[in-house]
């Protein structure tokens, strides 16, 4: 039973691998994207109809719990902060690991993620961006995945396709994306691959899609950006800082995206903690006198004569 089953979500992750790097016919393309889109959400609610016979057992909720936090790093602190915007330095060991975990999450190849997201802040909420709210929430949060166009890795991707570390997890993703779902499998059987698994990966990504559509419609602006970027609490609590979006996109390499107390930033806790164990280093954060001519205020009066 367990070798079907490495048969089984190898064979998807493939075709999930080949899909996002947009290698098969455009209808089959579709039906692998939807049945990555719906999959886990099917998975999340069998996990919840089960839960009316039996309550989650403490195996699963710490799977849950573990690998939520571990991919969820994987994408912020890998695949976004480190990767996209080389916003910090670190070694080869700890790039490879976050990477690694940013596979297991199931958001694609790490080229095409920060390809796309690079793109996104070329265009963003303009004509151009891969994901703009301004055709949607359902477009910006997952549509875009069914409609965009792929990943314009050259353009966008050269400096990371360049390194052969990157390039070794971004061949390899499928491995990656295999071993997150067949370890809670192996750890715990179908409850731990439900929990672990799919209902994991549902709660991650939808939280993580949430930055690209809540983030930018709904929140506050504490910085005047050329976009509809939004810092929402709620989402920031899901994605380790990542909501504090407004701040992002006013500072888009900055290492930290909680700006203040206030602003809890789980990711930025974790760069501060490699840098005290000097595995991190070069981390970058905006000059004070730049982040006071950026703060969003009131629009000025307009002069009167006498």
């Amino acid at each position: 039973m367990v070798w079907w089953v490495l048969i089984g979500v190898a064979a998807l992750a493939a075709a999930l691998v080949k899909v996002f790097d947009r290698k098969v016919p455009g209808t089959l393309s579709k039906a692998v994207l939807l049945l990555w889109a719906v999959g886990p959400l099917v998975g999340t609610l069998w996990a919840i109809a089960l839960l009316w016979q039996e309550w989650i057992g403490w195996r699963e909720l710490a799977l849950f719990v573990v690998l939520y936090f571990a991919t969820g790093m994987g994408i912020t602190l890998g695949f976004h902060r480190l990767l996209t915007h080389s916003s910090f330095e670190t070694t080869p060991i700890v790039r490879g690991t976050v990477l690694a975990l940013g596979c297991m999450a199931g958001q694609g190849r790490p080229i095409d993620w920060a390809s796309n997201h690079l793109k996104h802040h070329a265009f963003a909420d303009k004509e151009g961006d891969p994901h703009s709210p301004l055709e949607g929430l359902f477009h910006a949060h997952l549509g875009w995945f069914f409609s965009s166009e792929p990943a314009d890795r050259e353009r966008y991707g050269a400096r990371l396709q360049a390194d052969k570390l990157v390039s070794f997890m971004d061949r390899t993703t499928v491995v990656w994306l295999v071993l997150g779902l067949v370890i809670p499998y192996l750890v715990a059987g179908w409850t731990g691959f439900l929990w672990g698994g799919l209902v994991r990966m549902a709660f991650l990504n939808h939280a993580t899609f949430a930055v690209n559509s809540i983030c930018h419609a709904f929140g506050s602006r504490d910085f005047e950006t050329k976009d509809e970027s939004r810092n929402n609490w709620i989402v920031a609590a899901l994605t380790f800082g990542e909501g504090w979006h407004n701040n992002h996109h006013a500072f888009p390499a900055m290492a930290y995206h909680g700006m203040s107390w206030r602003q809890f930033d789980p990711t930025a806790v974790t760069i501060r903690l490699l840098v005290w164990l000097r595995l991190a280093r070069n981390v970058k954060l905006p000059r004070p006198e730049l982040i006071a001519r950026r703060k969003a205020g009131p629009a000025p009066t307009p002069a009167t004569g006498d």
